[in-house]
């Protein structure tokens, strides 16, 4: 694991989360495998991201004798992700944690000014007292996830992660300066964005990727 210099983004640098991303991008990584590499790379990535959930100690009884144990908090958990592409990493995060609640965040980007327009929110009751973690594969300008970080605060929420596979420098900056207060957590940063808004060398369009529309 890495640390940038933005204090509040971590690049994850594992072997095994570079290796599924090679097959990720790859052109011939078709739309069944691309989306268990999705599921499988946000899994690994959860365990790092939700390193310091809230716990709360019970007491267990084994087959010798009691003890003390930590478990995360019951309804401490929601994630959210921003549609469509995020949907893809929800099963990922429940691999882990099975009761994490689910709110969804629906953006579309402007296609000349690539600036993300609200079409959908809806969140799990009480979600201003949970950690969320935003989920989003591609952080490309980084216009969206900071909208959908500006809705969630404006709904009350207070403790905000964002969690992306792929990031591009500028999205990473963009992000890290409007919400200096959140942590994100990418699996790898990219060289840079082309004329049209998308990563390079990124892996395409990660909708059209997961649900096979291209």
């Amino acid at each position: 694991m890495k640390e940038k210099e933005l204090k509040n983004v971590t690049i994850l640098d594992h072997p095994l989360i570079n290796h599924k991303i090679a097959i990720l991008r790859s052109v011939d990584t078709h739309t069944k495998d691309f989306r268990e590499l999705v599921e499988e790379i946000t899994t690994l990535m959860t365990y790092e991201a939700f390193k310091d959930v809230p716990t709360r100690e019970v007491e267990i009884q084994t087959p010798l004798e009691k003890c003390k144990q930590q478990m995360v908090a019951e309804n401490s958990i929601a994630v959210v992700p921003v549609l469509r592409a995020g949907l893809g990493m929800v099963s990922g995060v429940h691999t882990l944690f099975p009761t994490a609640k689910v709110g969804h965040i629906g953006l579309y980007r402007d296609e000349e000014t690539l600036e993300p327009h609200e079409y959908y929110c809806k969140l799990p009751d009480g979600i201003e007292k949970m950690r969320v973690i935003v989920l989003d594969p591609m952080l490309a300008t980084g216009g969206s996830a900071a909208a959908a970080i500006t809705m969630l605060k404006a709904r009350g929420c207070k403790d905000i992660r964002q969690m992306s596979i792929i990031a591009a420098p500028e999205g990473v900056k963009t992000l890290a300066t409007a919400h200096p207060d959140v942590k994100i957590y990418v699996a790898v940063q990219d060289r840079c964005l082309n004329e049209n808004g998308y990563i390079l060398p990124g892996l395409g369009d990660a909708g059209d990727r997961l649900f096979g529309t291209k």
